[in-house]
Formats: structure tokens, sequence, C-alpha cells
């Protein structure tokens, strides 16, 4: 029989082989690494012959459990694919190379694989009774083969995934407008995510909406497009409110009462992804895709859709800095043209002029005032300088730093005060083609100055007195409330309680505004102050017209000091103007034919001084067909505020006969 064959201890080896068997044997028997066996066919049933170590192994058995058992109750129901083979073999007498084969052995539940080769042993006859078996198992080489085929669509996928995160990105870098690129970031999204709805919205702390920015459903039939977001109720809302990305199935979706839920149900979608838009102190918004599939989206697609969110909310944050950015630059631009235009206004002073006791009262009383926020009150006749001291009072205050912004109600039209006041929207009326921030956000931090107060009209007055009381208010054409820091210093020469008992002027207005009332004296009540303003005045107007005086006579300086200045200190100085201008030598040169003083410094009567002032301004309102204010009215070439005039006139009773001719009055 068959000795050398017999040294392995676990080998089984049967009498009666063949010298073909023997040589099988010494090439495979002894091998670690190939499976062996031969196995004939017995009343039509395999039952192995002979099974070398590797292959017992393989098969879970030891090699002499093998001995005349069939190959079924060796492998199972693995045996089925290994008889077909062998049966093959036997029809054919040809043996069968390179068959792929795997499944699972009894009792080892993991899949094996391996390759086998079927060879006929022929006996002396030439018929075939036995086959040889050679099994090469490859289940390693397999599992190999899966991890890198798995590994690779994993890579594959997030690298599908990283690609996705930054063509959004740089469709977000070429422009922060959302509502333009989302079309093309939800093509982009969909690519992966295969969703059929996508939508963005932002949370509107107003009205405590969520408002839809931008929406692509190509399949849609627009259901969506109109229905107001709530804020409480809907599947975006849901997930703002917890801060956390959310999925939500057909039966979850149908749970909300929110309209827009049923118009998701309505457009046929069954799943719901909602990501909110955060930002490190705040929620922006919500985005929110959809699919008509059932499940559809998987938690770690929350992952991906957070960065993509993320992405959202920086170009969502962006964008509205650029836009409160540019609205700066407007404002700075506004309060820079402003400010230039105020630095080129005419009566500006440099300073308060004057040693009076009466002077010195007033500004004790603005440095007591000016520490504080209360609003003051400046009452007093036109031309005293009432403007220089709120300038003074600003420059004194906690809030010299910032903006002192003028407002003169008398000198802007009424219908445009409040826009002037309060600012408007684009669109507010007609005629506002852009927005426009009112003077009073302007002031904001610093102090507003109301000259002419009482000429306000009563319809504005409650608007202003919500300033006053609450610091806020909203422009024309808007609903957004805007707070503001302000002070409020006034000025007005009327007698506002007079207007209020005439139902002119608000009462509760009135006394907001009269918290602490500062009355500045008229000219002629600090006399002595008139050589300091005289001197003031005509060095000021000699350097601005490189002429040089360097004397006051004494009689011309006791004639101006004499006089009533009913103009008070701005007609003081219109008249250093013209004198200096009619100075040709050193020496100032007033045109006393204005001015008849009296030797003991009484007013001058009607037929002097005041008579000459009202022929002089009855003259010019002839020459100027009596236009008062403009580049060539009255105003103008008398060199006073339209406002002063205005007051002149009425003072000295001059009325439209008195200037217009016949046939003027005629017309």
């Amino acid at each position: 029989m068959f000795p050398e064959f017999v040294t392995p201890a676990s080998s089984f080896i049967p009498e009666g082989d063949t010298a073909e068997i023997d040589s099988l044997l010494g090439a495979y028997f002894d091998s670690s690494t190939l499976g062996f066996c031969i196995v004939e066919i017995v009343e039509g049933e395999f039952r192995y012959v002979a099974v070398n170590q590797a292959l017992a192994q393989k098969n879970g058995c030891a090699p002499e459990e093998h001995a005349g058992k069939l190959i079924r109750d060796i492998l199972g129901p693995l045996a089925d694919p290994v008889e077909a083979e062998l049966q093959r073999v036997l029809a054919t007498g040809k043996p069968r190379l390179d068959v792929q084969m795997s499944g699972s052995l009894p009792g080892k539940p993991e899949t094996i694989y391996w390759i086998g080769h079927y060879f006929p042993l022929k006996d002396a006859s030439g018929g075939v009774k036995r086959i040889g078996v050679i099994e090469v198992e490859v289940t390693q080489q397999k599992q190999m083969e899966a991890a890198v085929s798995h590994l690779s669509k994993n890579v594959k996928h997030q690298m599908d995934r990283l690609q996705m995160l930054l063509d959004v990105g740089e469709i977000l870098s070429s422009n922060w407008n959302i509502q333009q690129v989302f079309p093309r970031i939800s093509a982009r999204i969909r690519r992966v995510l295969r969703q059929e709805y996508a939508g963005f919205s932002v949370h509107d702390v107003n009205t405590d909406l969520l408002v839809r920015q931008a929406e692509d459903f190509p399949l849609g039939k627009g259901l969506t497009s109109q229905v107001q977001i709530s804020s409480s109720n809907s599947p975006g809302a849901r997930s703002l409110e917890a801060r956390l990305p959310m999925i939500f199935s057909k039966e979850q979706i149908q749970a909300f009462d929110a309209e827009i839920a049923q118009r998701f149900l309505d457009e046929g979608l069954q799943s719901l992804c909602c990501v909110p838009l955060l930002r490190p102190h705040r929620s922006l918004g919500v985005l929110v895709l959809g699919s008509t599939r059932k499940n559809a989206f998987h938690p770690d697609d929350l992952s991906l859709l957070n960065q993509v969110a993320a992405q959202l909310g920086i170009a969502l944050e962006n964008s509205r800095a650029a836009a409160e950015i540019d609205a700066l630059k407007q404002r700075l631009n506004e309060e820079r043209k402003y400010l230039e235009e105020e630095s080129r206004s005419p009566g500006q002073f440099a300073e308060i002029i004057g040693e009076s006791p009466a002077l010195k009262k007033v500004l004790d009383q603005v440095a007591t005032v000016a520490v504080s926020d209360a609003t003051v009150l400046i009452l007093g006749e036109t031309g005293t300088g009432k403007e220089l001291i709120a300038h003074a009072i600003h420059r004194m205050s906690r809030r010299n730093d910032c903006n002192f912004v003028k407002v003169n109600c008398a000198a802007i039209p009424t219908g445009l005060l409040e826009s002037e006041l309060f600012g408007h929207e684009k669109g507010a009326f007609t005629g506002a083609v852009s927005q426009k921030i009112g003077r009073l956000e302007h002031a904001d931090g610093g102090t507003v100055f109301l000259d002419e107060v009482g000429e306000i009209p009563l319809e504005l007055q409650p608007k202003l007195l919500r300033v006053l009381q609450d610091h806020e208010f909203e422009r024309l054409g808007s609903t957004r409330t805007i707070r503001v820091n302000l002070r409020l210093v006034a000025a007005t020469n009327r007698d506002l309680a007079r207007s209020v008992a005439e139902r002119q002027f608000r009462n509760d207005l009135f006394y907001r505004l009269n918290v602490f009332p500062i009355r500045v004296p008229p000219l002629r009540e600090r006399r002595e102050d008139i050589p300091l303003l005289v001197r003031y005045f005509v060095g000021k107007f000699a350097r601005r017209m490189d002429r040089h005086i360097e004397s006051i006579p004494k009689q011309t300086m006791s004639a101006l000091t004499k006089w009533s200045w009913p103009g008070n200190v701005r007609e003081l100085e219109n008249l250093m103007e013209r004198s200096v201008i009619l100075s040709p030598g050193p020496a100032l040169h007033v045109p006393l034919v204005e001015l008849s003083s009296h030797a003991s410094g009484e007013a001058p009567s009607d037929d002097t001084l005041v008579g000459a002032e009202r022929e002089h301004i009855v003259r010019v309102l002839r020459e100027t067909r009596g236009i008062i204010s403009g580049p060539s009215g009255a105003a103008q070439r008398l060199g006073l505020k339209r406002t002063t005039l205005q007051s002149k006139i009425r003072r000295l009773r001059i009325t439209r006969d008195d200037y217009s001719s016949s046939s003027d009055r005629e017309r």
C-alpha cells in the first residue's frame, strides 16, 4: 500500500490506490496552502477517498473524520455546487479548472471563497470513477477586494461631498447675494442628495415670521412660494428653535398645523431636512430640503448640510455687514456734507464775545446745565446768538466728541420737515428715490439743536414728543423702530406759553422742552459788550477783505453803543461788514445815516432810525418785487436771514401795499 504517504498521523489514506493516485498524493498531499482530496462515486454518491490536512482544516474536521463520508455529510448545502462540478467531470472526462465558489460550511456562518480545480482520475480500463480536487482558498483576498471596493466607494462618496462644499463656497465667494445664487447652490446640492425642493428663509424678529428669501423647486406647482411661514409651528421653525438640524417624515410633517406643512404635502414631498443657519450669537434663518422619496435624507447627511448652512450663514452675515457698511458710508457722507454746509453757513461765531453781567449770568447757566443731559430751551429775540449758546452747551457736555446737528425748523418747508427730522425710506412718497437718514439719527450720541422750534407744525409735534420721552421713532415709510441717544437743545423767539394758550403749540411738548430755560438778553441790555463786539467784527471782516482798519472814531462808537439794535448781534454784524466795505482808509467809516442816536441814549423815534430802516426795507422789497428768500431775494440783499427780515416786516408793519405797484396789485 502507500507507506510514503502515511507519514502524517492525521492523514487518511485508503487501501487499493493506484499509481496515478500515488502521483497526485505525492504532489499535493503535504501542501500547507492547497487543499487536496480524492473523491469517488459509489452508488451515485460522492465519497471522500483521501483528504490532506489543509483541506480538512478548511472543512472544519480532521482528515480521518472524512474517511468514507459523503461530501454532503461534510459540506452540507455547500455540497450542491461541488457535486455539480464533479458530475460535469464524470460526464465529460475532462478537468474543470479555475471554478470560483463561495458559501458557508455547517457550524461556520462566515462566508468563505475558494477556487477549485477538478481532475478526472482514470483507472486501468480508462474509466473515471475517482476525481482529484485541488482547492485554493481566497477568502482573505476577496475580503480585501471587498474592503478596497467599499473604501473606494466611500472615498468617492466623500470626495463628491467635499467637492460640493467647495463649489458652494466658490459660488458664495463670487456673490454674497444668496437670493441670486441660491438656484445654483440648490442644483449643486441636488447632484449629491437628489432633493427636489430647496428653500432658504430668514427669521424676522419684528414680525416673528420666517421670510422666504429664495426657493428652488423645478417640478413644483408653485403652492409653497406665497405662503407665510410661522416661526412657531412649522418644520423649519422647529429646527431653528432647537438650533439643530432635523429630518421629518411624511407622518411628522402631517403633525404640523402650519399652512406651509400642508403645502409641502400637497406638492408630494414625503421627507424634509431642515438645517438652521447659526452664528455664534444668533440664529439667522433655516435651509429646507424636500424630497418626494421616503427616507430620502439620512443622519450622515446632516453633517454635510451643517457645513453648507454655515457657509450660507457667513455669506448672509457678510451681506448684511456690507449693507450696514454702505449705509454707514452714506451716513458719513451725508454728515460730512452737512458739516461742510454748516461750516460755510453765515453768521457762525468762533466764541461768545462779551463781559457784561447779563451775559455772564447766561454763561453761568450754560455751565450749570451742560454737564447734565437735560433738555434746554433757549429764549431770546432774533439775532441774540441763541445758536452760539447751544454750541457752548454741546462743547461743555459729555457729548462733545459726538455730532452737533442743527435743524432750522422755520427754514424747511412744512412738507419736508418730517423727512428732514426723521428720514424716509425709498418710495415713502413721490420723489423719495432713495433712503434718507434723518437729522435725529445723525445726532445719535450727540446733540440736536432745533432752532425756531415754535415753527414746528402741530401734526408733527407728537412725533417729536415721542423722541423726547422714549428716544425712538420710525422713518417715513418704515415700520422699524429706531432708537437714538441724543440731547435736545431748542431755541425760539416766540412766546411759547402764549402759543400754547392759543392752541398753536402742544402743552405737553412745551413742558418737555421747558426743563431748563435760558433767556439770552438782547443787545440793548448788554450795551457794555457793544465795543467788544464792534472790534471783533471789524477785525474779522477786515482780515477777510484784506483791509487795514486801525481806529474807530469815538463818536461812531458812541452812536453804536446808544443804538437800540432791534436786530441784536446779527444786525450789528451786518452793519460792521458794510462799514468795512465802505472804509477806504485806516479809520472805520460807519454809515451813520442809518443811525441817528440821541445824546440821552433813548431809543430813536419812528421818524429817524426806525423810519429810515422801514424805508430801506420797503425800497429793497420794491426792487425784488416782493421776493424775500432766494439768491436774488430781499433777505439776501439786506444781509439778513429770511426769518429775521420777516420779523422786521411784522415789527415795522410793512404791508404788500407799501412795496407793490398798482399794476402788481391789480394782478
